[in-house]
């Protein structure tokens, strides 16, 4: 039964699954823990005391595996979809122990050979027994190799401490020191090179690290975190809670579809009779149900589930292209399609912020003693299908100001939507239609005020200054162009939904190319900063759209280690005076979803220890017939200039 409604996207973290100890029995297991509210098991696949060395030649050489069950107690669509595998928590395959490192890997591979024929979705790895791993990682990496479709989730559990002597309980009750376990998890994914089917299973200590530490967490391929009912608190009616800093760590698992498992046996005495409360019953259906020794910890997840904010009108429509690599538009080479126009025109705030600036820049230009007696003329040089000729006649009509304007084009098929359009609204007097590149246009007269909307994710990167370079002849002297500038920024981050995607297609290319992506899983490593800024008009005698810039990025002490598979790029754009939109998290207009984020990719990651530095650098490079970015980092160790002389990646002139 899912966690309940929350006006939120409905994804895994609405489930809730239970880990459980061995039983033989998986048709009870199963039918016990799903009418008890949970939606899956973590169920031990192996008999806990069954070890190789121990079975006699005999058995070794059976066609029956001496460990399995059989496949025929539940259905397969019951073992995909309820049954996550726990494979054997005493193996130790970097043991000193001869014995115990060979039972070990046989055991490892005859369970996951065994979970992949039930056609299981996930299965749970155990925790490494100390700080090396380097075997264990080899041989889940020979697994991986010829796995189907099959999850591995390595158990690591949430802890960063800065003690000297830093303790931790393995989920097989060992005591083990470390210090960040991060470090463990970075360590293992390495020796098995990035692998996009290993993923990671979170145990929750008692003790939460920092903020910081935690939110690297959400750029790494978290599955599932494990919240051991010990972790629970007793509120005043005598009902398990959390703390606050769990209440808000969960809160940010249900955002990044990270979905919760219970552990471990009852240790509050929950009051027998009593009425149900929001905290404590999700819903009427369950109250009917069998009680299950762990529903009262169950309801509390529920509880915390819907009790979170309800997504924006924003952030659902961005919902299918979280994560979802694009390739730039190139809006010089090609002519925009339809479908994409009609996206963009449903940006109401974008063009509401636009009609703000025009009005501004009319009241200024134009006195109110000489609005009835002097027309401003007004380009909008990139026109598209209108909106920004309607949205500057609604800033005219709304300042009692009056308007002629040219809509210069260079899209034949929008010129004909553009033409409709002119005769449908009557604006045959008003509005003049330029069927031209503004590059190649000779205007008959000057402009007052220069409107365009040629702005990327990165500000620059759709050549909105060679555009506007090309086109402020059009401008009187003291003319208005909107926007007036625009900066680009740029910050680290972890990201390895990105990476494995981008790895995924073998190739240089798709490495050194910049991507359009709604940005969701990622670790946002340090405060971005401002990369380029352009100014228009630029009268300068010698202007360059030519930029370089070298950045340093500290990382938080407190944040860890950590690892960089790229960077993000943003903008924020000056319209006119006060009025600004942009993407930048920190000043983003709210509800604006025309632009998503720019994802610069890393070759090869880079590991960054607690408390260095990285030192980013970027070049906007300029040619006779396109501009192109190339970037690397040279600190803490020197990657390859990516994309040189653009030759993955470039946008046409």
């Amino acid at each position: 039964m899912p966690l309940g409604e929350n006006h939120g996207d409905k994804n895994d973290s609405r489930y809730c699954g239970i880990e459980t100890e061995f039983n033989d029995d998986m048709p009870f297991v199963l039918s016990h823990n799903l009418n008890g509210g949970f939606d899956f098991v973590v169920a031990p696949l192996m008999e806990p005391n069954y070890r190789p060395s121990l079975i006699d030649n005999a058995s070794k050489h059976s066609s029956v595996l001496p460990f399995a069950g059989s496949d025929l107690v539940l259905t397969p669509t019951q073992w995909s979809s309820h049954v996550v595998g726990k494979i054997s928590s005493w193996i130790d395959l970097d043991s000193e122990d001869d014995v115990l490192r060979e039972d070990s890997e046989i055991a490892l591979k005859q369970e996951l050979a065994w979970a992949s024929h039930l056609s299981l979705q996930a299965c749970l790895l155990p925790t490494p027994k100390g700080k090396s791993c380097g075997n264990y990682a080899r041989c889940v990496n020979q697994i991986l190799q010829n796995l189907n479709n099959m999850q591995l989730w390595l158990r690591i559990p949430l802890a960063k401490s800065d003690d000297d002597h830093p303790m931790m309980t393995s989920s097989d009750g060992m005591v083990v020191e470390v210090t960040d376990s991060w470090e463990l998890w970075n360590s293992f994914r390495l020796l098995c090179e990035h692998h996009s089917q290993l993923s990671v299973a979170l145990d929750i200590q008692s003790s939460v690290p920092s903020i910081s530490s935690i939110e690297r967490w959400y750029g790494e391929p978290v599955k599932a975190a494990f919240v051991h009912t010990e972790c629970y608190l007793t509120n005043a009616r005598g009902y398990p809670c959390l703390s606050k800093r769990h209440q808000n760590l969960l809160s940010g698992f249900f955002y990044y579809s990270i979905q919760i498992v219970l552990s471990g046996k009852p240790v509050h005495n929950v009051p027998a009779k009593s009425k149900p409360s929001a905290a404590n019953q999700t819903d009427t259906v369950a109250q009917q149900l069998p009680r299950h020794d762990l529903r009262p910890y169950l309801d509390y997840v529920g509880y915390l589930y819907q009790s979170m904010d309800p997504l924006s009108e924003q952030e659902r429509f961005e919902l299918g292209y979280r994560d979802f690599l694009q390739s730039p538009l190139q809006p010089l080479m090609d002519n925009l399609e339809a479908q994409t126009y009609e996206t963009f025109e449903k940006d109401s705030v974008k063009y509401i912020q636009y009609q703000r600036a025009v009005s501004k820049a009319l009241m200024d230009r134009i006195p109110d003693d000489m609005a009835s007696t002097t027309t401003a003329v007004l380009m909008v040089v990139g026109a598209g299908r209108g909106p920004l000729v309607r949205a500057s006649l609604q800033a005219a009509e709304e300042t009692g100001r009056k308007l002629k304007v040219y809509a210069v084009e260079k899209n034949p098929n929008a010129v004909v939507t553009l033409h409709s359009l002119v005769k449908i609204e009557r604006w045959e007097k008003i509005v003049t239609i330029i069927s031209c590149d503004m590059r190649c246009w000779d205007a008959p007269e000057k402009a007052d005020i220069l409107v365009s909307e040629l702005l990327g994710s990165f500000g620059d990167n759709e050549l909105s200054p060679e555009c506007l370079d090309g086109a402020q002849r059009f401008l009187k002297p003291d003319g208005i162009s909107i926007p007036s500038s625009y900066t680009s920024f740029i910050q680290p981050v972890t990201t390895t939904k990105l990476y494995n995607d981008v790895k995924l297609h073998k190739d240089l290319v798709h490495f050194e190319t910049a991507y359009v992506v709604k940005l969701h899983r990622l670790a946002k490593l340090s405060p971005s900063q401002t990369v380029f800024t352009f100014t228009h008009p630029n009268y300068s005698p010698n202007k360059s759209n030519q930029r370089y810039k070298k950045l340093r990025f500290d990382i938080p002490i407190e944040t860890g280690s950590t690892i960089v598979h790229g960077f993000a790029g943003y903008f924020d754009a000056v319209l006119y005076k006060d009025v600004h939109l942009g993407i930048e998290p920190t000043t983003a207009t709210p509800n604006m979803f025309s632009w998503f984020p720019i994802f610069f990719p890393l070759r090869s990651p880079v590991y960054v220890k607690a408390g260095s530095p990285i030192d980013f650098h970027i070049w906007r490079c300029c040619g006779n017939t396109k501009v192109w970015y190339e970037w690397c980092v040279t600190s803490p160790t020197e990657s390859p200039v990516h994309n040189s002389n653009g030759r993955s990646y470039w946008v046409g002139l």
